[in-house]
């Protein structure tokens, strides 16, 4: 495995095990509040927990950047992609929202390529097919009844949320991880403003707490994830994000005593399997076009 491909699995690992905790938090947190506060809330800190970063770089060289349409689409895939997720979490169980959002890494390799011209590497695609059978062995959504809508809306997340992990790759070269991340925040911030002016509901001091601890989690992930899809092509970090679903199931194992049964198990192993095949296939990438110009 390149050096370059082992931090970014790294990366991608903490943010897989981030963002399966705010899953859980924000699970929590939409039984109380309607989407739309959950939404704006999970921003909102997120921004919050960004600012000591700003005013320590100095806001000049925090915000300085060329590469605002760019930025702006990041934000539009990702709110999205946080819309139709957080609609999963709370209509679905949680590894269930999981497993349709984490297909993401499904459509990475062919956004990839259609968008910044970045070929994946053959080996690639078996991995992904491991993975995902993987996944359908954890969860094993088959053995109850799924929400039609609420699951064309989970795989509806995972398609826009490869569009963002993609829009991330081909800013990177410029942009350093903590400016991506902030400007995500501060855009996503104002456009999830938009319809509180509506569906604005005051959160209790309990809803309050799980979304500003699912905030610091989820930006905390977002930091880590942004860093692996800068330090290795899109497709080879996509199938390390299986790993949330995996977390996923520990979680509900601690916190409502479900157990994995053999199927689950010989799924978490094809899971490390995908990631190992991943770090083989990048052993020797193939030459790929280069990043087309900013906008």
């Amino acid at each position: 495995m390149s050096e370059s491909l082992r931090r970014g699995a790294l990366h991608a690992i903490q943010a897989a095990l981030g963002f399966s905790l705010a899953g859980a938090l924000i699970k929590a947190a939409s039984a109380q509040m309607p989407n739309e506060m959950v939404v704006f809330l999970r921003c909102a800190v997120g921004l919050l927990a960004l600012l000591p970063w700003v005013a320590h770089t100095g806001l000049r060289t925090a915000v300085a950047t060329r590469r605002w349409g760019g930025h702006l689409l990041r934000a539009a895939f990702g709110v999205g992609a946080m819309y139709c997720f957080f609609y999963a979490i709370a209509h679905l169980h949680l590894a269930e929202a999981m497993l349709l959002t984490y297909s993401t890494p499904l459509w990475i390799p062919f956004i990839a390529w259609a968008w910044i011209g970045e070929r994946p590497p053959w080996r690639v695609f078996p991995a992904i097919a491991i993975g995902l059978l993987g996944i359908a062995l954890i969860v094993q959504p088959g053995r109850a009844p799924v929400d039609p809508l609420a699951g064309m809306i989970g795989i509806a997340s995972g398609l826009l949320a490869a569009c963002a992990m993609v829009g991330i790759r081909r800013i990177s070269d410029t942009e350093p991880a903590p400016r991506i991340v902030f400007y995500f925040a501060l855009l996503s911030t104002l456009i999830t403003a938009l319809p509180l002016l509506w569906r604005w509901q005051t959160p209790s001091l309990e809803g309050g707490l799980l979304m500003v601890a699912a905030g610091l989690f989820a930006t905390h992930a977002q930091l880590n994830l942004t860093r692996a899809y800068g330090c290795a092509p899109a497709a080879l970090i996509g199938p390390f994000t299986y790993l949330s679903v995996v977390f996923a199931g520990a979680l509900a194992w601690v916190i409502w005593d479900e157990t994995m049964d053999p199927w689950s198990l010989l799924g978490v192993a094809l899971v490390v399997l995908t990631c190992v095949l991943a770090g083989y296939a990048g052993r020797k990438p193939p030459t790929t076009a280069s990043l087309p110009p900013a906008p």
